[in-house]
């Protein structure tokens, strides 16, 4: 079982849904919420380099080719980051990386969107969600990369998670997670292992971006999952 069950319970889900309710913009943490031996071994998949691409959007396109990136002005660039490749092993339950697919497929199931449903009290669901894959994935970050301001709220798109795979962060190396807020005080989200951030991405204040990663090596990376869920 994926889910830290101390973390699920009724009592648990009204804590989460009144925090979310009360905040600006309305969002929750949670931490420990997965189970830390299965996250272990996702980790341990994440840091193979071979399963890593790079990924750019400009505030007018996403997924622009380098040729395009190299034209646009760095204030029109708001995406620099790694992708997991989701084809890699995908089709073989034995492969390596089997696990690490896994749980990218537990974060559509239905059990864990009736969990987002139970909190946010809105139906989740992909059954008109064209590729419903392609809205799950991991992502990492080190000193190069950049997200900056945004939103995410498209039509439909009820809930944004991020969940951070970051083993014995600390406060020096950065990349920590900043919302807009209200009134100009933002909220700072430290992205800690096994910290889930659940939001309402068109709530006040919901607007986003992430403080720089620190670090003197290239290999000195920011890990989370990020996954997008909508309602009928």
């Amino acid at each position: 079982m994926w889910l830290n069950q101390q973390q699920v319970t009724d009592t648990a889900i009204r804590a989460y849904r009144k925090i979310l309710v009360g905040s600006n913009p309305n969002y929750v943490v949670i931490d420990d919420l997965f189970d830390h031996a299965k996250l272990d071994a996702v980790c341990h998949i994440l840091q193979q380099q071979q399963c890593w691409k790079t990924q750019k959007h400009t505030y007018s396109a996403l997924y622009v080719n380098n040729a395009k990136w190299q034209k646009t002005p760095d204030t029109e660039r708001f995406v620099q980051r790694d992708i997991w490749d989701r084809a890699a092993g995908a089709s073989a339950d034995e492969h390596p990386c089997a696990i690490a697919h896994e749980f990218l497929s537990y974060l559509r199931s239905d059990e864990f969107m009736s969990l987002l449903s139970r909190i946010f009290r809105v139906h989740i669901t992909d059954i008109n969600v064209a590729k419903p894959e392609i809205n799950t994935n991991y992502f990492r970050l080190n000193a190069k990369d950049f997200v900056n301001q945004h939103a995410d709220d498209s039509p439909g798109r009820e809930i944004c998670m991020l969940l951070y795979l970051n083993k014995d962060w600390h406060n020096d190396k950065g990349g920590e997670l900043v919302f807009m807020g209200k009134n100009d005080n933002p909220v700072t989200i430290p992205p800690l292992y096994n910290r889930c951030v659940l939001f309402d991405p068109s709530s006040e204040g919901s607007e986003h971006w992430v403080k720089a990663v620190n670090g003197e090596t290239a290999d000195n990376y920011r890990y989370n999952v990020t996954s997008w869920y909508w309602s009928e």
